[in-house]
């Protein structure tokens, strides 16, 4: 899909969805547009309003056409995204326990105990299963080379969304042959697991940063190592230049191989309301004060105050409408939380 943007400077790679969701307040959320490329894309924004960046993933012809128009007037090019030729399932159903815990399961009970209807849209729905990726099987939201516009290869920097073994043991090669300085990744849940352990120095090699979770970095090493830091520097030792460990409301720890520095930072004390797309709004932030600053601390910081907007409201497009220089303001209060370890 053909669009009249300049060639972008910052690809996002990753899942496009359709978000159902049951707020902690039993309020249904029903088929609004989410993913993590998404997400992401808009972290990125709230610091570079005036750039369009790229985004990379993969729907079927069932996805609605009026959001792509939406996306394009947020100034986020889609012309990466592919559009399969017939009906691809991207929804995704979980409910909220509270304000920070949520479960993907069936959707059924959850109405039935709101006395809700369920709605038509969600007719056949099945989570997906928690198995382990296939290290050779592609998969509808596996990215193909052959399908990035030759425009996006004119990027110099690319964020790796959650997708899946595949896609991530193949793209940050194919952006550092094309001349790439910034490559960042946010591993799936997918191959974060101990038996994948020997697979991640392939993945991470190159890599400016790797962005995974605390709960799934514990898992990829679980018997292995059992702190924190002992990991980000054996992920670092592969040839990664920094690893960011994203801890939700406690914040991120941050590992900089260069001179083997360490430094926690807490997160802004947001009001919680909806914790969706928090992670990916953070890499989306963190890739922007990377590239405006070269400095990791202050790209952490960005990501921080970009998850802590995003928070406050429900959609991914809720952060991009908050007061101007909001953004700026909690990103000065956030410089007195760095922690150097």
């Amino acid at each position: 899909m053909e669009t009249d943007f300049p060639p972008p400077k910052n690809i996002f790679a990753g899942q496009l969805r359709r978000e159902y969701f049951i707020n902690a307040d039993g309020k249904p959320v029903l088929d609004v547009p989410g993913g993590n490329a998404l997400y992401a894309a808009v972290g990125y924004k709230l610091w570079e309003p005036n750039r369009a960046p790229g985004l990379l993933a993969r729907v079927g012809e069932n996805y609605p056409q009026t959001w792509l128009h939406d996306f394009t007037q947020r100034q986020i090019d889609i012309e990466g995204v592919t559009i399969l030729p017939k009906a691809v399932d991207v929804r995704s159903f979980y409910t909220y326990l509270n304000k920070s815990t949520r479960v993907e399961d069936d959707p059924l009970p959850h109405f039935a105990r709101l006395g809700k209807p369920f709605p038509k849209t969600l007719l056949g729905y099945t989570k997906k299963g928690n198995e382990l990726d296939d290290r050779s099987k592609t998969g509808p939201a596996t990215l193909r080379q052959n399908e990035i516009p030759s425009k996006y290869l004119l990027a110099t920097a690319a964020h790796l969304c959650p997708v899946d073994y595949l896609t991530h043991n193949l793209l940050p090669a194919v952006f550092r042959q094309a001349g790439f300085t910034t490559v960042t990744l946010d591993p799936a849940s997918g191959y974060m697991d101990r038996n994948f352990l020997s697979d991640i120095p392939a993945l991470v090699t190159g890599l400016t940063a790797f962005l995974p979770a605390e709960e799934d970095l514990r898992r990829l090493f679980r018997g292995h190592k059992a702190d924190l830091w002992e990991m980000a520097a054996e992920i670092a030792y592969y040839g990664c230049e920094m690893v960011v460990i994203k801890r939700g409301e406690r914040g991120q720890l941050l590992y900089d191989a260069m001179g083997d520095k360490r430094w926690e930072i807490l997160s802004y004390p947001a009001r919680l309301h909806n914790p969706t797309g928090a992670g990916d709004a953070f890499c989306g932030g963190f890739l922007a004060g990377y590239r405006d600053t070269f400095d990791p601390v202050q790209a952490v910081l960005h990501g921080n105050v970009a998850s802590s907007l995003v928070v406050e409201g429900t959609g991914p497009f809720y952060a991009l409408d908050t007061l101007p220089g909001l953004a700026n303001a909690r990103l000065g209060f956030l410089q007195q939380s760095v922690r150097k370890i």
